[in-house]
């Protein structure tokens, strides 16, 4: 019997790195990865009976989204629990509230991904939905469309019934803390220098990590990180993302799918806090894996 899950697990493990377009030379990490970071979550449940929140933090193209989809195949077949997994991304404000917030603080808000540009209060209800949820209690988790730079209509949303054992909760920033006042001062690169001088959106960015961001984080009982090589690297898988968004979307309209120039200016927005959390996470993340160049995540 126990020969059979076995055979089920790896051959729902292959069929979900099928569908993530991913090598099957990937299976190795079954054993290796995904099996002992979910007996580790499995014995935790065995210990206090909550829903545990797992937070994922990795740099963008770090393998977040596909970390968590198949670390929730094993949970599920390995070990039968329930799971949901989100993005933090799911949460963005709109648009209309972004250029709200562009007018009336600072120019460079307009763009979605800082601290600060997250709808925190709703990602706390969800996740506090989840957690007191009764067995036929409907919790609605929100879905953005990035290719449009909105949220999907309320009608496409998610929904989870009941309440999960885990929740694989994932974000660039998943887990950061705030920086000094005084690190702020100095100019990180050209979009800070040029759209930023008087410091006032990297002030903004670093208050709300501070003050609206903390008690969401408090929440994360494990906190892995992928560990991106460093920062260049960022820009290399970023662009990779961009791709595989502009061929799904091939022929829609009203999509802002970008170019490569646009993209640098994006990226450029999270370099300050992707570098800081390069520094100083790694002594207190629970679980760390190093994402080597070739994307492969190593012990």
């Amino acid at each position: 019997m126990f020969g059979l899950h076995i055979i089920d697990l790896q051959t729902a493990f292959r069929a979900k790195l099928k569908e993530l377009m991913l090598d099957e030379n990937l299976m190795e990490d079954l054993d290796r990865i995904y099996l002992p970071m979910a007996n580790l979550i499995h014995t935790g449940l065995n210990v206090e009976d909550k829903t545990q929140i797992i937070g994922v933090n990795g740099a963008q193209g770090a393998g977040k989204t596909t970390f968590s989809a198949l670390l929730k195949v094993v949970l599920e077949i390995q070990y039968n629990m329930k799971v949901v997994s989100f993005s933090i991304d799911d949460f963005y404000l709109t648009r209309a509230e972004r250029e709200k917030l562009a007018q009336e603080v600072h120019p460079l808000l307009i763009t979605r991904g800082v601290p600060g540009t997250h709808n925190v209060h709703l990602c706390e209800e969800v996740i506090s939905s989840l957690c007191m949820a009764s067995p036929k209690t409907e919790t609605i988790i929100p879905r953005f469309n990035k290719a449009v730079d909105d949220p999907f209509p309320q009608s496409q949303w998610d929904s989870f019934v009941g309440r999960p054992n885990v929740i694989l909760f994932d974000g660039w920033f998943m887990g950061a803390v705030e920086q000094k006042e005084t690190e702020l001062l100095t100019p990180i690169n050209d979009l800070e220098r040029n759209e930023d001088p008087y410091c006032v959106w990297r002030r903004y960015v670093n208050s709300q990590l501070k003050d609206n961001y903390k008690s969401l984080f408090d929440k994360i009982d494990i906190l892995v990180m992928l560990k991106v090589p460093s920062f260049d690297k960022v820009y290399e898988w970023r662009t990779l993302q961009e791709n595989k968004l502009r061929m799904k979307t091939e022929g829609q309209k009203n999509l802002r799918v970008m170019s490569d120039d646009e993209l640098k200016r994006f990226i450029s927005h999270y370099e300050r806090l992707t570098r800081f959390m390069l520094k100083e996470m790694p002594s207190r993340a629970d679980m760390l894996f190093n994402v080597s160049a070739d994307h492969r995540i190593c012990i």
